[in-house]
């Protein structure tokens, strides 16, 4: 699947957050979105994702405009993994995920084998699936965010977003859950605020400042110092492993000096 943005522009009232973001996203690419907070990454993702609206530009999935999809056509080509996930009634493991199929069915179409089926493939691929009667609501933050996953899974679409769905998560969830996306071949747009989970992961990054492109290219090229220093006002080293060429990223606070 490919996504292409042009001239976005996202305004609240008076204050102007995407100041015309052009962007393309290739089949079966992964693609980071860095930048400071507030920098305008999550708007810019959910004007893709359709929870925000863009007051200027055009987005195009697959060469259609999407103003021109229904809601349900558009999630039968992209699901989501957010930040936050809450909710209000004790729902078990399986609830959660099935809800993933609610674009293919017809309206108060009841949940069938097929969908039990594609639910508990989803749940394993995400190391969940002893977990399917649980309350989601007794589960830590990790495994929450599996459950997500799999709902996202549930959905079968071609691309997949990570709107900082790792942010509140420690190393370990994190690293678990960036490498099960990695290992579905899929197409993935992500906001990432680590960048070394961002160079470990991403194909490209897009950085974004103050509402606009603030740089484009592969981890190994985009993320230098100075460009660190530029964006974020922090001074940092970068190192390369001699055998594997993986970057790692330093960075130097100022008691340091």
């Amino acid at each position: 699947m490919e996504i292409l943005t042009e001239a976005i522009k996202m305004c609240f009232g008076s204050k102007e957050i995407l100041k015309g973001i052009d962007f393309k996203l290739k089949d079966k690419e992964f693609v980071g979105i860095i930048g400071p907070n507030g920098s305008g990454k999550s708007t810019f993702l959910k004007c893709i994702y359709r929870v925000q609206k863009p007051t200027g530009g055009d987005i195009y999935f697959d060469g259609k405009k999407i103003d021109e999809m229904t809601y349900r056509e558009s999630a039968l080509k992209l699901a989501v993994v957010a930040q936050h996930n809450f909710y209000s009634f004790d729902f078990s493991v399986m609830d959660v995920v099935l809800m993933g199929r609610s674009p293919h069915k017809k309206i108060l179409e009841r949940d069938n084998l097929e969908d039990f089926s594609i639910a508990r493939n989803a749940l394993a691929k995400v190391g969940m699936e002893t977990f399917e009667k649980r309350s989601f609501s007794t589960l830590s933050g990790g495994e929450q965010q599996r459950v997500i996953l799999a709902r996202a899974l549930t959905q079968q679409t071609e691309c997949l977003v990570l709107d900082e769905p790792t942010n509140h998560l420690d190393i370990k969830y994190q690293l678990q859950i960036m490498d099960i996306v990695k290992s579905l071949n899929l197409t993935v747009i992500a906001a990432i605020h680590d960048l070394n989970i961002a160079a470990m992961y991403c194909d490209r990054l897009i950085a974004i400042n103050n509402g606009r492109i603030f740089g484009v290219g592969t981890p190994k090229d985009l993320l230098t110092s100075k460009f660190i220093y530029d964006m974020y006002e922090i001074e940092s080293t970068i190192y390369h492993d001699t055998k594997t060429g993986r970057m790692n990223i330093m960075y130097l606070p100022q008691h340091w000096k």
